[in-house]
Parts: C-alpha cells; sequence; structure tokens
C-alpha cells in the first residue's frame, strides 16, 4: 500500500471530558476518502485503541483540514508517536474553531470539513469512521500535501 499515493488530513475533534474548557486533538491520516454525494460522506481509518478513536467513539463532531503541501510540519507534528499534549501541538498554529462540530480548521488547508459520525465499522486493528459533511470550505490554492512510499510528497 506505500506505492498508493494518498492525501494528507488533519482529523480534529475537541474532548470535551477534558476540563471545563476542554482539550483539542488533533490526528495526521492519510487514509481518508469521500464516500458519497448525497448524502455528503467522508471516511476515515483510525487505528483501533488510539486516543482519536476513543475519542470519536464518544464525540460525534469533528473536523477534517485537507493539508496543502506547505503545511508538512504540521503533518509531521501530529503523527509523532509519544508526543507532548496535545494543547502544545495547537499552541502556535493558525486556526479557526468550527461554528458546527467545534473543532479546530487549520489556516491555510485546502479545504476543511466539519463532520458528524454517522457510522463506525470494525476493520482489522483499524474502525472506520464515516462522517457526514456538515459545512464545507475551499481553502488555498496551493497543491495538496501527499504521502508516498512512506514520505510526504509534493506534486511535480
Amino acid at each position: 500500500m506505500a506505492r498508493l499515493a494518498a492525501g494528507v488530513v488533519l482529523i480534529t475533534a475537541r474532548d470535551t471530558d477534558h476540563g471545563p474548557r476542554g482539550e483539542d486533538v488533533g490526528m495526521t491520516a492519510t487514509a481518508f476518502m469521500s464516500v458519497s454525494l448525497d448524502p455528503p460522506l467522508v471516511l476515515v481509518s483510525l487505528r483501533t485503541g488510539s486516543r482519536m478513536d476513543d475519542l470519536l467513539a464518544e464525540q460525534p463532531l469533528w473536523g477534517v483540514s485537507v493539508l496543502a503541501e506547505s503545511q508538512r510540519p504540521i503533518a509531521g507534528r501530529f503523527a509523532m508517536k509519544g508526543r507532548v499534549s496535545d494543547r502544545l501541538l495547537f499552541e502556535d498554529l493558525a486556526y479557526t474553531r468550527g461554528e458546527v462540530c467545534g473543532a479546530p480548521l487549520i489556516g491555510g488547508a485546502l479545504a476543511t470539513l466539519e463532520c458528524r459520525t454517522e457510522q463506525r465499522v470494525e476493520a482489522g486493528d483499524h474502525v472506520l469512521v464515516v462522517g457526514r459533511v456538515l459545512a464545507a470550505a475551499a481553502g488555498g490554492d496551493d497543491g495538496p500535501l501527499t504521502y508516498f512510499k512512506g514520505r510526504y510528497r509534493h506534486l511535480r
């Protein structure tokens, strides 16, 4: 599967069980796709038992930022294993809070989506989360960040 190029997105959600103001959580994903236009549905594959899997099992609202090639450092930051707290990951990023989902949506992203979980399907060591798109916005005209053969790439 490393030979299949994929777009890179940042999945975000607000963990409201983390104190009165909650905590933002983010995860880089390459297993993301459009499922249906009517109704508008997307799918993301999450490692079973990951923080994002646990959060989206409880929190039905989440955001997607389709990353531009200039946002490679953001993808790397949220892909690190054993990283620092999510609060610090968002500390110096430009983002807006989704009006529908309440999750951070990264500034300068090619597109942003606000979603509500419609279905969860167990699939091996992953969970496929199907989300209904509640709001969408187009962003910049930069090229998309892609992942191919184990590395972030840009289109030539």
